[in-house]
């Protein structure tokens, strides 16, 4: 069975953004990215897609064992970001003027045009 290539998807979304699931079986969902994979287009969300592992007790990282629960990743696709006012929207890119002539790149709401970043 041939490896499975991958090709890199450009995702617009970072660590700490509050996102909702749109699809799959936590449809509805809101939570935290955790962490994100470009390579394979997808991301960890807080308290998504939960799956059961089997560990082993490790004394040296007080790790009891037994079955964790912990997420998985899901694909990018599935996942909205979620403005200030909590609706989801498409992300969009505003150049901004900081004065002295630098400017910078900022994530905007497509839906509503308020900015995503936090400064």
């Amino acid at each position: 069975m041939a490896a499975q290539k991958h090709e890199r998807v450009r995702i617009r979304l970072k660590r700490n953004d509050q996102v909702k699931v749109i699809a799959g079986r936590d449809k509805g969902k809101v939570g935290r990215i955790l962490d994100i994979d470009e390579k394979k287009g997808r991301v960890l969300v807080e308290h998504v897609g939960m799956i059961k592992r089997a560990t082993k007790p490790n004394p040296q990282k007080q790790i009891k064992g037994g079955m964790a629960e912990r997420e998985s990743s899901i694909a990018v696709s599935n996942v909205m970001i979620v403005d200030g006012a909590g609706n989801t929207c498409r992300i969009g890119t505003k150049v901004e003027d900081m004065g002295n002539g630098k400017t910078r790149r900022v994530r905007v709401s497509r839906k509503t045009g308020q900015s995503l970043d936090k400064k």
